[in-house]
């Protein structure tokens, strides 16, 4: 029965393209599963790097199950926090492709790869990568996972116009009180009992 399998898909092969199981590998390359994952990358907004989502929480670091990543918070002179990362590394000899890192991410910074051509000659330095290796723009991430991609943009985007409303209500607010304390202070008399004009 196997070798009828066997020859049934071989002679099926000259004119079924389904059939065709061998791929000229890398002049020719598989289309890839939206839902396939390798290492991970971080997303930044805008044409540059300095437009990174990280803010360096560190909370793919404790979450991390080989601990594979390395962040230090990126500090002014002052000593006070810039919410960015300095260093962002990820040793990916070490990673085990498990996805918690992008799953526990609040920020929507860190998520999945679908490159896969990563051989290095180096096992050392060449797999440990670097933010100038894992940042990569929100295009690309739309052009991975465009569903996903989107979702995100939304909920961000979302999610800034409430803060915009936020800050819009409040400064009505500060303005309607400030009105009033005018409004009381030219209402009430001066020390010879005249009230003021």
């Amino acid at each position: 029965e196997g070798l009828v399998v066997s020859g049934k898909n071989l002679v099926q092969s000259f004119y079924k393209k389904d059939r065709m199981t061998t791929v000229q590998y890398p002049e020719q390359k598989l289309e890839i599963s939206p839902n396939f994952r390798n290492f991970p990358f971080l997303v930044y907004d805008g044409d540059s790097p300095a437009g990174l989502r990280c803010t360096a929480c560190s909370i793919c670091e404790k979450e991390c199950p080989p601990q594979c990543i390395y962040i230090v918070l990126d500090r002014d002179e002052n000593g006070k926090s810039l919410k960015r990362p300095k260093v962002f590394d990820i040793d990916i000899s070490v990673c085990m492709n498990c996805g918690i890192c992008s799953e526990v991410c609040p920020f929507d910074s860190i998520y999945m790869d679908g490159e896969y051509e990563l051989a290095d000659t180096d096992r050392f330095e060449g797999l440990l990568f670097g933010l100038d290796r894992l940042a990569k723009s929100a295009d690309y991430h739309m052009k991975l996972r465009p569903a996903q991609a989107t979702d995100v943009m939304e909920r961000r985007k979302a999610d800034e116009e409430k803060k915009k409303a936020a800050a819009a209500a409040k400064a009505a607010k500060a303005a309607k009180e400030k009105a009033e304390k005018e409004a009381k202070a030219q209402e009430t008399p001066t020390e010879d009992g005249k009230e003021d004009a």
